[in-house]
């Protein structure tokens, strides 16, 4: 099927006790079992598995090419329970660009478990190449990155890192991407994240997170820490996000196109002193983006002339593009992220530019947002 198709249907068939279309949200903790140690269709209780989140991560692996997906209660619980993956004393490679969040996991709450952090550019084969070390066993990539839009060509640094004696994961958060825009596990990728608060529920009611991957052994060792750890969603949350995914791909072009419109905009814009968009001839990685992604996403990042001072007041003169953290929604957002979701990064090597704005472009009508930036800029 194609992924329009699979978006609506993939994991979801009628319930076979009526014939219900959409999934039910099976609000139960324990479920009746035919004998001792003999559970029926194998659910016992619903931190191990519930029949809503079921169907969500059967869903998510099809969409991302995967043969098996987890489900969990944040982006950062299915980030945790990743890392958790390793043993103490190994070495995981990130990128020098990650979201806020996902650097305060590493940085101040990992390290404390003997893990090692390094950030490096992986949007540079060669500099990863030169940050392994003998005792690396994860490399952890977003592309296209939170904030700065990097682009990582995936392939090329899945053949480095599996060139590596210690064959390495390679992990990438597809959250900005989603699978309509790129497949991260056909390019060599071993496991794949999303928050799935972000455009796979696409409405910004929902918090959550998933994991898919292709091996059955890797996949059977998260499935017993998503049952240990228990980070689980409820199956409220699972149903919001199925729902989210069956528009996925028309959100994903409308969001797209929009985004085209205010790229347009504000390359010619006198305040705007740099623009980034990774299907923009200006971006570093363009041709990697082409190549790599459908279309050019509905992120799009611009830094001011006139510094902090100008980001802030622009940020709060808008009135459709509303001032909040988070992203992938219906509706627009701004932000200023060296002040609000990279705050933890201030003071590190992975700190963002005051004078960066971030938008998460949604799918009102463009010329409603055209005319809300020009406002807040003029």
């Amino acid at each position: 099927m194609k992924f329009e198709t699979l978006a609506i249907h993939a994991g979801q068939e009628p319930d076979p006790n009526n014939g219900a279309v959409m999934t039910p949200v099976y609000l139960t903790s324990t479920y009746a079992q035919d004998g001792v140690g003999r559970p029926r269709q194998g659910y016992e209780y619903s931190r191990t598995q519930n029949p809503t989140r079921k169907a969500l991560q059967d869903c998510i692996a099809a969409l991302e090419g995967g043969n098996y997906g987890l489900a969990f209660s944040s982006g950062l619980a299915a980030t945790d329970t990743v890392l958790r993956l390793l043993n103490a004393d190994s070495h995981v490679l990130a990128g020098n660009d990650v979201y806020g969040g996902t650097f305060r996991l590493f940085d101040k709450v990992l390290r404390r478990f003997n893990l090692d952090f390094t950030f490096a550019d992986t949007t540079d084969p060669e500099s990863v190449a030169e940050a392994l070390t003998p005792s690396t066993r994860l490399v952890w990539l977003e592309t296209p990155t939170n904030p700065f839009l990097r682009v990582t060509d995936i392939r090329a640094i899945a053949e480095v890192v599996h060139a590596h004696p210690n064959k390495p994961l390679l992990v990438v958060d597809n959250t900005f991407a989603t699978p309509y825009l790129q497949r991260p596990l056909e390019l060599g990728a071993d496991i794949v994240v999303h928050s799935t608060t972000k455009y796979l529920g696409g409405h910004s009611d929902v918090v959550g997170g998933a994991v898919i991957v292709k091996d059955k052994e890797l996949a059977d060792k998260l499935y017993f820490l998503q049952n240990a750890v228990g980070a689980v969603p409820g199956p409220m949350d699972c149903f919001l996000v199925l729902r989210g995914i069956k528009t996925l791909p028309l959100r994903m072009d409308r969001h797209a196109g929009n985004a085209n419109a205010i790229v347009e905009f504000l390359e010619k814009h006198p305040k705007v002193e740099k623009l980034i968009y990774p299907h923009h001839p200006s971006h570093p990685q363009y041709k990697v983006a082409k190549q790599q992604m459908k279309n050019g996403g509905g992120m799009i990042s611009f830094i001011l002339k006139g510094g902090r001072d100008a980001a802030v007041k622009v940020v709060e003169a808008t009135r459709i593009f509303t001032l909040a953290e988070s992203l992938g929604g219906v509706e627009s957002l701004i932000e200023v992220p060296a002040a609000m979701t990279h705050l933890s990064v201030a003071g590190s090597q992975l700190a963002v530019d005051p004078g960066l704005v971030r938008l998460s472009v949604g799918i009102e009508h463009k010329d409603d947002l055209l005319e809300d930036l020009e406002q807040a800029l003029r």
